[in-house]
């Protein structure tokens, strides 16, 4: 049988290939005019290598200068020696320019328009060529809107095997989409979209999975939950669905549906406006409990507008937990995708977090310093010790036992304060969860940083704040010079 194969390209752009029985990736995509990179042919440089982000396959035959072991255990391949094994989604380390590919265009006719409520439009679309459309739920298409010039972007509503491609929008006064289907559409029309695009897609479900939705962000998850119910799950899957009023709560049917037909999972639902007269008021992290974060191993799927996802990052922080895996998608008010990413980590902006918290060490070092009783210093000894048991040759021996006896470490002289406002501002830093992205077993660590911590204590045991200046700035610079290995490290998610 023949697999499906979903060609992720750096600009966002998907292209769906067929791979036959024993046929390599990259023999399969040239034969359909999909040039992605290629040189050897024969595991030997390296050129083609790529990350399989779900499927099984037979990795071929390579040399370690083409790619490591170690590459390979963390799902890299070499498309010109993978044979799939099963459906693949591969992110393809080129622009579909380069790969000599571009957008799809899919022509149809406009099949239905449902008026959900005055804030939301469900309509769908019975395409020409429906077996040329391939997606990966969630992803979403720049959709023509008749009679202008101008696209929308609006994710997919409905699963890829369904009939018709559905969507569900917000219903907004000024909305170029919305006002064609509000005031001119005929069922009939001649509508078309290219696509599809986006990284934010159901990933292969390896652990209990969140999925937090805020308005017409609802649509991506129920093209998710339709691949899910045809694939079930052998882990729970929760969604919270937040809205403003209680008029904007649609295809709660649905979900009811969904709910029945998989046994996994099950929903929340919650209106912010305080008139309202459901019985759930506030916004989605009211509703977050730990229960669904499961200690952080968990992934984390995301669609709303952009206060509601800064809401929920904000909100994580703050409660210490990075899951496993955080997928986002920001929407204007408009349909027009603002923003699609995964918790991914920047040096620039790790090195910035890091900064910061420098500072504010420093800040509370001149408040506390020659002010912590002996039983203080006592504890503080053993939290910095507590740090050197999750390292051991100079590698975290547990990257996320370390991330939790660090951070106790740092928290400690932010409390002594007893400054409110400065403990706020150290909570809202995002290092915690830019470590949680980055360290692993893998990385070398750039200094002892145990002994830096130790170096500390002892400082302000003896009330020098001029070496315990000199010890922080020193230790901020191993921090982020390890910090810096692990996002430039070659398979790294940062």
């Amino acid at each position: 049988m023949a697999y499906q194969i979903a060609l992720n390209f750096e600009d966002g752009v998907t292209r769906f290939i067929e791979c036959k029985p024993n046929e390599v990736v990259a023999d399969a995509s040239y034969r359909q005019r999909i040039n992605i990179p290629l040189d050897c042919r024969d595991g030997a440089c390296g050129t083609c290598k790529s990350f399989c982000e779900s499927g099984s396959y037979d990795g071929g035959d390579y040399i370690e200068e083409a790619m490591t072991d170690d590459e390979a255990e963390q799902g890299y391949v070499l498309t010109c020696q993978m044979v799939p094994e099963s459906d693949c989604i591969i992110r393809i380390p080129a622009t579909s320019d380069v790969a000599k590919t571009s957008l799809s265009t899919f022509k149809g006719t406009l099949a239905t328009i449902e008026r959900l409520s005055d804030t939301a439009i469900g309509f769908s679309i019975t395409l020409a060529d429906r077996a040329g459309l391939g997606f990966l739920p969630g992803q979403y298409v720049n959709i023509m809107v008749p009679g202008t010039d101008q696209a929308r972007s609006f994710s997919f509503s409905s699963g890829p095997t369904a009939d018709e491609a559905g969507f569900l929008i917000r219903n907004t006064s000024h909305g170029v989409l919305t006002t064609y289907l509000r005031d001119r559409a005929q069922i009939g029309d001649a509508i078309e979209f290219n696509g599809p695009l986006g990284s934010f897609y159901l990933r292969e479900i390896k652990r209990p999975a969140l999925f937090l939705a805020g308005g017409t962000g609802l649509a991506p998850f129920l093209s998710m939950l339709h691949k899910i119910e045809q694939d079930g799950s052998d882990h729970p899957v929760h969604l919270i669905f937040g809205v403003t009023n209680d008029v904007d709560l649609v295809r709660i049917d649905e979900l009811e549906g969904y709910a029945q037909r998989i046994p996994n999972f099950t929903f929340t639902c919650c209106v912010a406006s305080e008139d309202s007269d459901y019985p759930n008021k506030g916004y989605v992290t009211r509703y977050i409990t730990p229960e669904h974060l499961n200690s952080g191993v968990v992934d984390i799927y995301l669609c709303g507008p952009p206060p509601m996802v800064d809401a929920v990052r904000t909100f994580l922080s703050d409660e210490g937990i990075t899951p496993a895996s955080f997928y986002y998608e920001k929407f204007a008010g408009s349909g027009v995708v603002s923003e699609i990413g995964e918790s991914h980590v920047k040096v620039v902006d790790s090195d910035e977090a890091f900064d910061a918290r420098m500072a504010l060490e420093l800040g509370a070092a001149q408040l506390v310093i020659g002010n912590l009783s002996d039983d203080q210093i006592t504890r503080f000894r053993q939290l910095a010790a507590a740090t050197g048991e999750h390292i051991k040759e100079g590698r975290f021996v547990d990257p996320v036992a370390f991330r939790d006896a660090n951070s106790a470490f740092h928290l400690f002289t932010i409390e002594a304060t007893g400054n409110r406002t400065l403990l706020e501002a150290y909570r809202k830093l995002l290092v915690q969860e830019y470590m949680g992205h980055v360290l692993t077993p893998s990385i070398d660590l750039v200094g002892d940083i145990t002994q830096d911590h130790v170096d500390m204590v002892e400082a302000f045991a003896v009330g020098d704040m001029e070496r315990l200046r000199r010890i922080i700035v020193d230790h901020n610079d191993h921090a982020k010079a390890t910090m810096r290995a692990g996002i430039e490290k070659p398979g790294s998610k940062a």
